[in-house]
């Protein structure tokens, strides 16, 4: 099939955990005909979610937007569907990735997804979980982030700021930024 046949669409599914419940999402998504090229899953609470990029012809992704309404009624799910299409992406010349442990606080993911829009970077994946201490004020946050910059002298400012905010924040972190139009990698840890 040619990209230009290609049809996309973007499914979320949310609901309770259970045995088996992946499989009977990718087994109804690959009986319409559908291919996943991209997906994700996470527990969050008692409660799963999955998000997936379908690829098929126009008929398949129709038979997917017609019939998974009724599959996610049947799994009490909550299904989320939206067309989308598949550009090439932007050249990103850096990288940045970045992980963090500290106290746990309001604001404290905020703080750190406001330092890559201040240096233009979009963020790609984020992932955070809290670990509770013995104590409500010991519980630890620990975050992961993977963000892409179109601008290489926007990442060389970044590293600095990282640790600056980490010091700020009493946290331990570490970044790396990859500059793929240089060849050349940069490690810090603070």
């Amino acid at each position: 099939m040619t990209a230009s046949s290609q049809h996309y669409l973007v499914i979320t599914a949310l609901g309770a955990d259970r045995p088996g419940i992946v499989n009977t999402i990718t087994r109804h998504v690959s009986s319409c005909g559908c291919n996943i090229e991209d997906s994700r899953l996470a527990m969050l609470g008692d409660e799963f979610t999955f998000i997936m990029l379908l690829s098929g012809s126009w008929n398949a992704i129709t038979l997917i937007e017609s019939t998974l309404p009724l599959k996610g009624a049947e799994l009490d799910l909550l299904i989320v569907m939206k067309r989308t299409t598949a550009s090439p992406r932007q050249a990103m010349p850096s990288t940045v990735w970045v992980q963090v442990e500290v106290p746990d606080s309001p604001h404290i993911i905020e703080r750190f997804t406001a330092l890559f829009d201040t240096y233009n970077t979009n963020i790609a994946e984020l992932v955070s979980r809290t670990q509770p201490g013995e104590n409500a004020s010991a519980a630890q946050l620990f975050i992961q982030i993977t963000a892409h910059s179109p601008a290489s002298q926007e990442v060389s400012n970044i590293e600095q700021a990282f640790k600056a905010l980490c010091t700020e924040l009493n946290a331990q972190g570490s970044i790396s930024i990859v500059n793929y139009s240089q060849h050349d990698e940069q490690d810090g840890v603070e």
